[in-house]
C-alpha cells in the first residue's frame, strides 16, 4: 500500500477574508481523500498567531459561533460548524507565542513540551522549519489564505525558505496576481485586452485631491471603479457615478492599500457589463474550465454581493457562443501565463453589455473561494472534475512543481 501524504491545510490569517478563509478550509478538510492523505489542520488567527491541532479546531468552530461568519452565504450548511470536520487522534507542535514574537520562529529538536498547551518550547531558534509543523514531515502544504500575507506571496516566500511542496502559484505570481496594477501591465505586455485605468498613490490623493480629481476626470469617463491596488473578495470597491461620489470612494480605497486603482466602466452609464469567470487547473500546461457567468444582486459584485446577500446567480455554462467562449478560455490561459501562475486560479473577465460584445480581462485571483459552492469547484464540476478529485489534483500538481524545482541547482559547480 503506498504511503499517505501528509498534508498541511493552513488557514485563517490576518487579512479581511479571514472568515471566508475558514469556510474554504472547512469544506476542503470534509471532503479531502483521506485514503490517500494524513491531514494536519494549521490555523492563523486574525493576530497572526500559529494554532496547533486543537486551537485550529478551536478556530474553525469560531466560524459558527462568529457574526460575520454566520452571515456569509458561501459557507455552506453542511460544513458548518466546522470542527466537527477535524479529525482527532494526531498531535501538532508548534513554536511558542512569546510577547513580541520576531516575524519566523522555529522548532528544534531537544526542545520540551507543555502538553497542556501542546507547544514546543525551545532555548534557541532558527528560520521557521515549516515541514516539521506537526512533529512529522509535511509533504504539502494547501494553503487556504485569501488576500493579504496568504494571496500575495509572503506565505508563499516561507514554503521556499523552506523547500516544501505547496498549492497555488509560487512568490512572483501570487504578489502580481495580487497587485491590480503590475497585473494589468503584464496584462498589457501580453496584450491581452484590459480596461482603460489610472494607478494613483495613496500620498498623492491626501496632498493634492484636486489635482488627482482631475487626472481622473481627464483621463476616464463616469461611471469608474475604484479599487485598493492589493486585496480580494471586492473589498474597498466601489463604483463612481459622478465627483461627488469620487472622493469618498477613493478614502475607502485608501484606508486598504498605498497604490489605489481606477477603472474605466464597461458599458457606460446606461449598461452594465457581464461577469463571467473562467477556472485554470495546471502547471507548464495549464487548462481552462467551462466560462461561468455571474449576475449580481446588486449593482456589481463587490463583498456583499458575493458573501452576505441573496440574489447574485451562478449561471454555469454562460450563454456564449462557441467562438466568444473560445476566446475567453483562450484569453484566460494567456493572463494565468503571463502573471507565471502555476497550480490553480480563477481569471474573471468584464464583458460588454451592448452589439459588440467585447470582453476585457479584469483580474486573476490566485487563491479563489474553495468550498463546494465556490464559483472555482462549481466551474470544474461542470468541466468534468468533481470536488475531491480536485482537491487531489491541486496536491498533485504542488509536488509536480516541486519535483520540477529540485532539478534547480543553486550553486555554482566547482
Amino acid at each position: 500500500m503506498a504511503k499517505k501524504l501528509r498534508v498541511g491545510i493552513l488557514f485563517g490569517g490576518r487579512s479581511g477574508e479571514h472568515e471566508v478563509s475558514l469556510l474554504s478550509a472547512a469544506s476542503i478538510l470534509k471532503a479531502i481523500d483521506r485514503r490517500k492523505f494524513d491531514v494536519v489542520p494549521i490555523g492563523i488567527t486574525r493576530e497572526g498567531r500559529w494554532l496547533a491541532a486543537a486551537d485550529a479546531r478551536d478556530l474553525l468552530n469560531g466560524a459558527s459561533g462568529n457574526a460575520a461568519a454566520r452571515q456569509l452565504r458561501a459557507g455552506d450548511p453542511e460544513v458548518t460548524p466546522a470542527a466537527r470536520l477535524l479529525h482527532e487522534g494526531i498531535p501538532t507542535l508548534f513554536a511558542p507565542e512569546p510577547e513580541n514574537p520576531p516575524l519566523l520562529r522555529a522548532r528544534r529538536s531537544g526542545a520540551t513540551i507543555d502538553s497542556g498547551r501542546a507547544r514546543v518550547f525551545a532555548d534557541s531558534y532558527r528560520p521557521a522549519d515549516v515541514t516539521r509543523l506537526s512533529g512529522h514531515s509535511l509533504d504539502v502544504v494547501f494553503p487556504v489564505l485569501h488576500g493579504t500575507f496568504g494571496e500575495d506571496g509572503t506565505i508563499q516566500g516561507l514554503f521556499e525558505l523552506a523547500g516544501i511542496a505547496y498549492v497555488g502559484s509560487g512568490v512572483l505570481g501570487s504578489a502580481a496576481g495580487m497587485d491590480k496594477d503590475v497585473m494589468k501591465r503584464l496584462f498589457a505586455q501580453a496584450e491581452l485586452p484590459i480596461v482603460k485605468h489610472l494607478t494613483l498613490l495613496r500620498s498623492a490623493w491626501q496632498n493634492a485631491p484636486r489635482k488627482v480629481i482631475a487626472q481622473v476626470e481627464n483621463t476616464l469617463r463616469y461611471p469608474v471603479f475604484v479599487k485598493p491596488a492589493n486585496l480580494g473578495s471586492s473589498v474597498g470597491i466601489s463604483k463612481v457615478h459622478d465627483r461627488k461620489e469620487l472622493g469618498p470612494a477613493l478614502d475607502v480605497a485608501a484606508k486598504y492599500d498605498r497604490k489605489l486603482v481606477v477603472e474605466q466602466g464597461v458599458g457606460g452609464r446606461n449598461g452594465k457589463a457581464r461577469e463571467l469567470e473562467v477556472a485554470i487547473l495546471g502547471n507548464d500546461d495549464p487548462k481552462a474550465s467551462v466560462v461561468g457567468e455571474i449576475i449580481p444582486g446588486k449593482e456589481f459584485y463587490d463583498y456583499e454581493a458575493k458573501y452576505l446577500c441573496e440574489g447574485s446567480v451562478p449561471v454555469i455554462p454562460a450563454k456564449l457562443t462557441r467562438s466568444e467562449s473560445k476566446q475567453i478560455r483562450d484569453v484566460a490561459v494567456a493572463a494565468f501565463r503571463a502573471c507565471d501562475l502555476t497550480g490553480l486560479a480563477r481569471v474573471d473577465f468584464l464583458m460588454e453589455p451592448d452589439g459588440k460584445r467585447r470582453i476585457f480581462v479584469n483580474e486573476v485571483n490566485t487563491l479563489p473561494g474553495f468550498t463546494r459552492i465556490s464559483m472555482y469547484p462549481k466551474l470544474w464540476e461542470a468541466t468534468g472534475i468533481e470536488y475531491r478529485e480536485l482537491i487531489t489534483r491541486l496536491i498533485e500538481l504542488a509536488i509536480e512543481r516541486q519535483k520540477e524545482k529540485n532539478q534547480t541547482s543553486y550553486r555554482r559547480e566547482e
